[in-house]
């Protein structure tokens, strides 16, 4: 019995579709939707679970949201973690992407699954290249990007965590939510280093101007033209924090979506020509 780890929906999808195809691959497909590379690593207060506060925080980020996040990843991993104690047959793999949450999310599964040494096993394709659906060689940032024929090729690269890697990655791990520092980067192998929460508050503030401009163009404009290691819900908890420091002004619904409510600079506008 295996247990594929991965994170998010869209990198789960080929995954999914591979293991359908190949009889060595069978197994569960456990989704983790937690981004684990922002927001806190600790409780936030004594009598509040992990998993209560990683969803209240990303409840403080969406507010009404429709698409409201619930994060069940605890779940997933105890159920896993289970069955590999029952059977000793039993193996937890993890399709890990170069991504600081995809590097987050082994360093928080490796917590848990070194209970069961040499049968948590990771599939890592930092630097590796792969064939898209032209032939040609590119090397991924996701598992979305790769097709199920490619994944099947890929689990040829599933080996288990060593023990000597449980040491120094679970000492990394204690490190990493010991600084708490909000914001978390891919620095190369499985190195993260951390920034403070209003690292992306110039980008904010540079992309706005005196002008009223829909939040959604502003934030779009920003993740268009840069590489961030967050997304567009964290961004909006950013310009609602930078209204309070009257650094922005609102216009409009904050607590909806970002296509609700307009955001500008202080100061009087400069008629337009």
């Amino acid at each position: 019995m295996k247990y594929h780890f991965v994170l998010g929906e869209e990198a789960a999808t080929p995954i999914m579709e591979a293991i359908s195809l190949d009889e060595q691959l069978q197994g569960n497909v456990c989704v983790l939707k937690d981004q684990l590379n922002v927001g806190p690593l600790s409780k936030s207060e004594e009598d509040t679970s992990f998993a209560d506060t990683r969803n209240n925080y990303w409840k403080s980020l969406k507010q009404n949201d429709k698409n409201e996040l619930t994060i069940e990843d605890l779940a997933l991993v105890l159920d896993a973690s289970k069955e590999l104690f029952a059977n000793e047959q039993a193996q937890a793999w993890f399709w890990m992407a170069p991504t600081a949450a995809n590097i987050c999310a082994y360093y928080w599964l490796l917590s848990y699954f070194q209970k069961h040494p040499n049968r948590f096993y990771i599939i890592n394709i930092a630097g590796l290249p792969f064939l898209n659906t032209d032939g040609k060689v590119f090397y991924p940032k996701s598992f979305a990007e790769v097709s199920p024929k490619e994944i099947i090729k890929a689990k040829k690269l599933a080996r288990p965590v060593t023990p000597s890697e449980i040491e120094m990655d679970t000492e990394e791990w204690k490190k990493i939510v010991a600084e708490e520092a909000p914001i978390r980067f891919h620095d190369g192998g499985k190195k993260i280093i951390q920034k403070p929460a209003n690292h992306y508050d110039s980008l904010l503030t540079n992309t706005c101007t005196t002008q009223f401009q829909k939040a959604h163009k502003v934030i779009q404009n920003i993740i268009s033209k840069n590489i961030l290691q967050v997304g567009e819900a964290y961004l909006m908890g950013r310009i609602r924090i930078l209204n309070e420091q009257h650094q922005l002004i609102i216009q409009g619904d904050a607590s909806k979506s970002a296509r609700d409510f307009e955001i500008k600079l202080p100061g009087e506008a400069i008629p337009l020509l």
